[in-house]
């Protein structure tokens, strides 16, 4: 692991958390000084607390259970109102609570499971995110399934055109409801990985940040690359002599992470080492049933052309093919909000 790279992702997260606790403060704060009530009760629940507390520490065996079980009923009515008072307002305990972005581990980076402790999903997805400089994961706000709109598609089937008897907006519907099954099915070892084909801007990336934005909701992790970039990485990896720990990390990843997506395949410049290597990456992903998404702005035709029967039969066999057709989708959206 970086240690420079988790140093400045752990100061990241204690400031993200120190900002929710803050925010949380301050709107606690101005909320009391609303409706003075809310802070009156809770000054009776402290100081019932500091009483309770007390009675435990001085009392004999009898007299302190009998003032425990007084104290207690009367803890009980001031949450009781306490929580009447809020719900006037149209509020909730959980609402003046800090609003953290990963409720697992509360924004601390790690969670406790059976009295061990682990790094977070979330974090470690931060530190691939930052290792491999993954800009399409940061995308993921503004592309998911939320915000997919098969608006932009053609109702118009055209079979000459593309190929299929389905309109451009049902053979997209079809393809999100295959990426749907593959996010619940993911562990599955009868689910089979993702081919996305077709032409660009016709919404295979956004379809793949889809899925990401799942899987990573999930707890699980996610690289995504573009086949350039990681073929170029695997290659410098295995050719290199002085391998470094994060290089070997960053490497291993590749193999073990919950989901690989390739993107662009077709684009790098293959070399025999290169096609070895690729072979190396789906066919181990597939003994470890670790799933995959590759995208592909090429025809399964010029795919045979490009690669060898090797990784063509690992393509064919174990993926879904999703063929995208229809306008760019891009272009459209450019002409229409500029």
């Amino acid at each position: 692991m970086d240690g420079s790279i988790y140093r400045d992702i752990k100061r990241e997260y204690d400031l993200k958390r120190q900002i929710a606790i803050d925010k949380s403060k301050k709107f606690k704060e101005e909320l009391y000084n609303k409706y003075p009530v809310l802070s009156e009760i809770e000054d009776e629940i402290n100081m019932l607390a500091i009483r309770t507390t007390k009675a435990i520490l001085m009392s004999d065996e009898l007299t302190k259970q009998i003032e425990k079980d007084n104290l207690s009923l009367k803890l009980q009515k001031l949450e009781k109102k306490y929580d009447n008072e809020l719900k006037k307002i149209g509020l909730t305990r959980k609402d003046l609570e800090p609003k953290f972005e990963c409720e697992k581990c509360n924004d601390t980076g790690v969670v406790s499971y059976n009295g061990n402790t682990k790094t977070c999903s979330c974090f470690s997805q931060a530190m691939i995110n930052e290792t491999y400089k993954q800009v399409n994961i940061y995308k993921l706000d503004e592309e998911n399934f939320e915000t997919f709109d098969i608006g932009f598609y053609s109702k118009v089937a055209n079979k000459e055109k593309y190929g299929i008897d389905k309109s451009p907006m049902e053979n997209i519907e079809n393809i999100r409801n295959i990426a749907l099954s593959f996010v619940e099915n993911i562990d599955s070892a009868t689910q089979k990985n993702l081919l996305f084909v077709g032409n660009t801007g016709l919404g295979k990336t956004f379809l793949a940040n889809c899925i990401a934005s799942e899987v990573i909701k999930s707890g699980k992790t996610v690289v995504y690359q573009t086949a350039p970039i990681l073929m170029d990485k695997v290659i410098e990896y295995k050719f290199s002599y002085n391998k470094t720990g994060v290089e070997k990390e960053q490497y291993d990843k590749i193999f073990n992470v919950d989901l690989l997506i390739i993107d662009d395949l077709g684009t790098e410049t293959m070399s025999n080492n290169k096609f070895t290597e690729l072979f190396n990456i789906i066919n181990t992903r597939l003994l470890k049933n670790k799933k995959m998404i590759i995208s592909t702005n090429l025809t399964l035709k010029e795919l045979y052309k490009e690669y060898d029967e090797r990784v063509m039969s690992r393509l064919i066999g174990s993926f879904t093919i999703c063929k995208f057709i229809g306008e760019d989708i891009r272009l459209k959206k450019k002409k229409m909000f500029g």
